[in-house]
């Protein structure tokens, strides 16, 4: 499901690339950013000061921080995987951290100079990462079935009540 347009002038509130490059990649203001990925600017900053978000470039005092459109998809990432996983932060930045090296990996196997043993050693790296991750989404997995399974006793418990109650109508009915 993609996030709700900003609203605003788009003069107002978007700035173009400062080299003039490509009008359609435009960077953003933060509180466009929080309104495309319905968030706060507090939390952007936040994720930006505990590392979940890479820091804002040094800009001349006064100037607005502005956000590329690889910054707001980085930001989605996030967003999405702590709504999907339920994780806390520090497991976030865990499992990006992963991700991030993970994509090292992959740009080193890209090349053609690594062959051998080194791309061995890299293919074994990536796999390091990955169970770090897969650690991580089961035991998230493994807390969601236990859940499910506490709120399906539960309910088998409010339905035999539901029963009992009707029963005993029924009995004193006749």
């Amino acid at each position: 499901m993609s996030a709700p347009a900003p609203t605003g002038s788009p003069t107002r509130s978007r700035r173009t690339k400062p080299d003039g490059g490509d009008p359609h990649a435009q960077s953003l203001r933060i509180g466009d950013v929080a309104r495309l990925v319905q968030t706060t600017p507090r939390t952007i900053r936040y994720y930006e000061e505990i590392g979940l978000l890479p820091e804002a470039p040094a800009r001349p005092s006064g100037r607005h921080r502005l956000y590329t459109p690889a910054e707001v998809e980085r930001l989605r990432e996030v967003m999405r995987l702590k709504n999907l996983l339920g994780v806390s932060l520090e497991e976030l930045k865990t499992l990006l951290t992963a991700e991030e090296a993970r994509a090292e990996v992959r740009a080193q196997l890209s090349r053609e100079d690594v062959v051998g043993e080194r791309r061995l050693e890299l293919l074994h790296e990536a796999l390091g990462h990955i169970d770090r991750q897969l650690e991580l989404v089961r035991h998230r997995a493994a807390e969601l079935t236990k859940l499910e399974h506490e709120l399906c006793e539960t309910r088998k418990r409010v339905r035999r009540k539901i029963r009992e109650y009707h029963d005993a109508e029924e009995r004193a009915a006749r």
